[in-house]
């Protein structure tokens, strides 16, 4: 699970679900689409990995 910084808020419902509709009616939905991706990925890449990996030497 990744860390909910200021200001991101404003991408997820309280459950912690990501909001694909924008908060502003008057908001370009491609543009907040974007947004949201741009969020999502920066979940993905601050995530630590699940798996530990061991070397063999």
């Amino acid at each position: 699970m990744s860390i909910l910084r200021p200001g991101n808020e404003k991408f997820h419902y309280s459950d912690g679900s990501h909001k694909w509709i924008p908060p502003d009616p008057d908001y370009a939905q491609a543009v907040w689409d974007e947004q949201v991706r741009q969020h999502m990925w920066d979940h993905l890449r601050n995530e630590r990995p699940k798996v530990r990996i061991q070397r063999l030497v």
